[in-house]
């Protein structure tokens, strides 16, 4: 069986098929990512990948696409977060990708496609090509499919189609008592993955107390910047507790001088530093938010941008093992302190560990293409 994932060049976007991937091509099938820029760093996970679109990045993609759409720019500057935008953003992406991802399926020919979310070009390959397709959710909202689609329209009809079907099976990745609904997707645990990496020998010591990693993922700072932690590391001092901030050193050092209590990590693999973490305050991306389910430690959501993320810090919330309040004294003394929020952390990690891991999925996607 031959098998092409479909991504955008977003870190949040392919990481999170590589474990997927890397179980499929481990049962002795073939696999192959279909994307651009920042996902050639699947290679250095051993995976192959064709490049759709030579030169272009995330950030290209979204230069061109606020070239191109005024008006869009502006609802964002009056800080509209709709998923509406979601749509125009990624389906429109899709669009540009979709005639390379088309052509890259007519020459490979796999048997399936398996795409994330915000990538319907891979159901469009896989629909020209006549084989079935797997979506991969990313977090815990479905998203803005119709906007998607709609907005990929110009792509579909140049393949000779009038619409594209999306009804196929795709992967589930929420722990149900995160769900805010019944779902009918296939429930698939999100293992980790984030490129690897030592970790520093201080994290091997024993923590002397509580220790909270910060992170703002990979997109925030260079979208909406590091503001939110300059206000964090105002109330760093008067906190009985060690700070972590795991983000770029260059984005670190724009922050100056730091507390005496809080370490600039540099880039570290999330889900071992959160491993001999207390806590983590992060963005409210699905990445670090699974991560922290997966490691058992409560999470401190202070989202901005996309409309996922807030998706994300409300249903932590509303389970018990997150915060989604603004920067305040009292939200990281509670952080801190509070054993229910730990207790509860605790609780979905071990629903997450009892979820299918994708190995156990791959004789499904043999089945599906029969």
């Amino acid at each position: 069986m031959r098998v092409l994932f479909c991504t955008l060049p977003a870190t949040g976007h392919f990481f999170p098929l590589v474990p997927v991937a890397l179980a499929v091509r481990a049962a002795g099938h073939e696999v192959l990512f279909g994307s651009c820029g920042e996902a050639a760093a699947v290679a250095r996970a051993g995976l192959p990948m064709a490049d759709l679109a030579p030169g272009t990045t995330l950030k290209t993609l979204f230069a061109e696409f606020h070239r191109r759409h005024e008006a869009v720019n502006q609802r964002i500057a009056a800080g509209d977060r709709s998923a509406e935008l979601e749509g125009v953003h990624f389906g429109t992406f899709s669009d540009w990708l979709a005639d390379a991802a088309v052509a890259l399926a007519a020459e490979w020919r796999p048997d399936l496609v398996v795409y994330e979310r915000m990538a319907p070009f891979g159901l469009l390959a896989a629909t020209v090509l006549g084989v079935p397709a797997i979506r991969h959710d990313l977090g815990l909202c479905p998203g803005e499919r119709a906007g998607q689609l709609r907005h990929l329209a110009p792509a579909i009809r140049r393949h000779g189609r009038t619409e594209l079907a999306d009804h196929g099976p795709w992967l589930d990745i929420a722990p149900p008592s995160l769900a805010r609904s019944a779902r009918d997707g296939w429930l698939m645990r999100p293992l980790p993955y984030d490129d690897g990496g030592p970790l520093p020998e201080w994290s091997r010591r024993p923590a002397r107390r509580a220790r909270i990693a910060i992170t703002l993922g990979t997109i925030v700072p260079r979208m909406q910047g590091i503001g939110v932690v300059r206000h964090l590391l105002a109330l760093a001092p008067e906190t009985d507790a060690d700070f972590v901030l795991a983000m770029e050193p260059r984005d670190a050092e724009k922050l100056g001088p730091l507390p005496g209590n809080v370490r600039a990590g540099g880039w570290l693999p999330m889900s071992g530093l959160l491993a001999v973490c207390s806590a983590v305050i992060h963005h409210g991306g699905s990445g670090t938010m699974y991560a922290a389910i997966g490691a058992g430690v409560p999470q401190w959501v202070l989202p901005d941008g996309a409309s996922d993320r807030h998706v994300n810090a409300e249903a932590l919330a509303a389970r018990g093992i997150g915060i989604a309040d603004r920067i305040s004294a009292t939200a990281l003394e509670r952080l801190v302190t509070d054993r229910d929020l730990r207790a509860a952390a605790q609780e979905v990690r071990a629903e997450l560990a009892s979820m299918p891991a994708p190995a156990e999925l791959v004789p499904r996607f043999a089945a599906l293409v029969g």
